[in-house]
């Protein structure tokens, strides 16, 4: 099993702290504190896993961009977006759901509401990055939560992706949005478990 790089620190430091105090030995105080800071570090190296996967392969998907149950499927002016709730217990890399260029990628603070509230996608902070094809604009919105307390982006502007490529990571659980085109056909909806690289979200229509 693959980890994600930035999870590192939350692995080893918590699990050479378990060693010294269990070490150490005497006395409750310790050995509890001890047990709880390797139970720590076996929890983060269970959050910040890397699966290995099978890249979904076709013409015009579009492709989940991470893995979580579906919030919400909407429609606005602009286009149609998909929204996903990461618990504690997903995996928390994203990728990328279309091949093309990164167009930008633009980091905004804010606050750190429960990702599930209604305005997370609105006032939390989070990173927005665009990726730009022969077909249009997708929008990848990483948003922080209570215990996600930052967005890591892996791309930059004028990156070329393949669908499936690692973009990012979010440091416990979050949100990830998924602005698209209207020419696409939903395959998705409410209370769907998906899987990044290899749940389709939608197709597009030509």
């Amino acid at each position: 099993m693959r980890i994600v790089k930035e999870g590192y620190q939350f692995i080893i430091i918590p699990f050479i702290l378990g060693l010294v105090f269990l070490i150490a030995g005497r006395g409750i105080v310790l050995i509890a504190g001890g047990t709880l800071c390797v139970l720590v570090s076996l929890f983060c190296l269970y959050f910040f896993r890397d699966p290995k996967i099978e890249i979904t392969r076709g013409d015009n998907l579009i492709l989940s961009p991470c893995s979580g149950t579906i919030l919400e499927v909407s429609e606005n002016e602009t286009g149609k977006v998909i929204r996903v709730f990461l618990s504690v217990l997903d995996v928390h890399l994203q990728r990328s759901p279309v091949p093309g260029k990164v167009k930008s990628v633009e980091y905004k603070p804010g606050k750190f509401l429960k990702a599930m509230e209604p305005q997370a996608h609105i006032v939390n902070e989070q990173n927005v990055i665009t990726i730009e094809n022969e077909s249009g604009k997708y929008i990848v919105k990483q948003i922080a939560g209570i215990l996600a307390r930052r967005c890591v982006s892996w791309v930059k502007s004028g990156d070329v992706l393949k669908s499936g490529d690692k973009i990012g990571v979010i440091k416990f659980s979050s949100q990830v949005d998924l602005h698209i085109p209207k020419n696409t056909d939903i395959k998705v909806s409410r209370g769907d478990k998906v899987v990044s690289g290899v749940t389709i979200f939608a197709v597009l229509n030509k």
